[in-house]
């Protein structure tokens, strides 16, 4: 009940010490024993506005449902031994990792907690803390097994086995016991994801030691913490706004030519009483991509934010978002303030959880927005490098950096998740000129400053 209630907190319901402990004494009167009956004790304790509700009937199960697996059969159980060992001859022609995946479905073996761990680690199910993900990252997992490989396969096991004479009735019941167990894998592993994603969302919502929002990860901010963040952007903007324009002052003079100074000096019978500089491009001429599907949403609000309340210290903007595809997003930050230019942006672009395709994103950018690109733009990626096993299309990324004059990628998530599942960051990193963290506030205003200083 502490996780549940923590976990609560982390996605945004407001609840007191008082009402935990209203809680608390509730199921001490009602008890747990009946599941109904301690579900509405809890939501009569704990959530007090209706539009709550729904987040808490969200988290429950991942709380109070069981982690025990769904069973799975075994073909043994069906088969007679001469049609398993027709079985185990059909199976005989497949190699490595398809073979030991259908066996295991054959047999009825269920993963590991070992192997789910693993799956887990390989996917970044320790970022994601949202119960809408567990699906997500179920299929992630059922990707990085093969699943869409072992589905194919098995139509060719069944063809193998009618050439060898399995009649058509047994056939079906085999194929019927697979897809049970294709079943209660995939409930499996969304189990395995709603418990891990509970666990994270509790995490995320204990106090933490001197709490600091600047250095909280956007993925665990709770709407209170983001509205308060918004306001701490601008301020961050106009302190970075008077450290720019110093900059800027300080080189309007530009470096020391020494060849122009010298020549100068010939009018003076040598002496360099004129000193002369070479002349200094100082502001920057910027291509935004921003991925704004939902794990980028918070990070990709406050990149834009920052980036068009300093518009006066960059030549020219150009910005563009995706979640599947690409779109021009420019227009509305040359029309209207800054926040409400971010907050149309956002509207007209709903999150999306299963549907990012950068590289198709960059093939339309390829096909409609190069003229964006010359040989004085810095090309600004703000993105996780997650590409749902998707082409990443780094032909295309090569051709961008060859027209501009460097890319820089921001990514929210740490180094050790960059490879690891679906994310393709560690085939894009050889066509990046700098990479920075940007998974908080700090992070994201140091390199956002750094690029424009630089």
């Amino acid at each position: 009940m502490i996780d549940f209630i923590a976990g609560l907190r982390a996605a945004g319901v407001r609840i007191s010490i008082a009402e935990s402990a209203d809680a608390f004494r509730a199921v001490d009167l009602l008890g747990a024993q009946d599941r109904d009956t301690f579900r509405v004790s809890l939501r009569t304790t704990l959530v007090k506005e209706p539009a709550d509700v729904p987040t808490f009937e969200q988290l429950f199960p991942l709380y109070f449902d069981s982690d025990a697996p769904p069973p799975m059969m075994s073909a043994s159980d069906e088969l007679t031994p001469e049609e398993m060992d027709m079985l185990a001859e059909a199976i005989r022609q497949f190699t490595g990792r398809l073979r030991e995946m259908l066996q295991r479905l054959l047999s009825g073996e269920q993963l590991t907690s070992e192997e789910l761990e693993q799956l887990g680690q390989l996917v970044g199910l320790k970022q994601a803390d949202h119960p809408a993900l567990s699906q997500w990252m179920a299929q992630r997992m059922m990707r990085a097994l093969g699943v869409p490989q072992v589905r194919d396969a098995l139509e060719d096991l069944w063809e193998v086995l009618n050439k060898l004479g399995m009649d058509r009735q047994t056939l079906d019941r085999l194929q019927q016991l697979v897809q049970g167990n294709m079943d209660a894998l995939e409930e499996q592993l969304e189990r395995f994801a709603g418990s891990s994603i509970a666990r994270n969302m509790a995490e995320a919502g204990r106090p933490e030691a001197g709490p600091d929002l600047m250095n909280r990860p956007f993925r665990h901010l709770t709407d209170t913490e983001a509205e308060e963040l918004r306001k701490q952007v601008r301020r961050l903007a106009a302190q970075l706004r008077s450290r720019l324009a110093l900059r800027q002052k300080r080189g309007k003079t530009g470096m020391l030519d020494a060849k122009a100074t010298i020549r100068a000096s010939l009018r003076y019978g040598g002496v360099p009483i004129e000193l002369r500089h070479k002349h200094r491009r100082l502001k920057p001429k910027l291509a935004l991509i921003c991925d704004v599907s939902t794990s980028m949403r918070h990070c990709a609000e406050f990149m834009l934010t920052l980036i068009y309340d300093l518009q006066d210290q960059v030549g020219r903007a150009r910005s563009f978002a995706f979640i599947g595809d690409m779109e021009e997003i420019s227009g509305p930050f040359s029309e209207l303030p800054t926040q409400r230019a971010v907050e149309q942006v956002l509207t007209q672009l709903p999150p999306g959880y299963y549907s990012t395709d950068l590289g198709n994103s960059l093939d339309t950018f390829s096909k409609r927005f190069m003229d964006a690109i010359d040989h004085r733009t810095t090309v600004i990626v703000l993105g996780d490098g997650r590409n749902n096993y998707n082409d990443p299309r780094t032909d295309l990324l090569e051709e961008i950096k060859r027209r501009s004059r460097r890319i820089i990628w921001l990514n929210p998530e740490p180094p050790t998740m960059w490879g690891a599942g679906d994310s393709d960051m560690i085939r894009y990193l050889p066509l990046l000129d700098s990479v920075f963290e940007a998974g908080n506030l700090a992070q994201l205003t140091y390199a956002v400053d750094r690029l424009l200083s630089s």
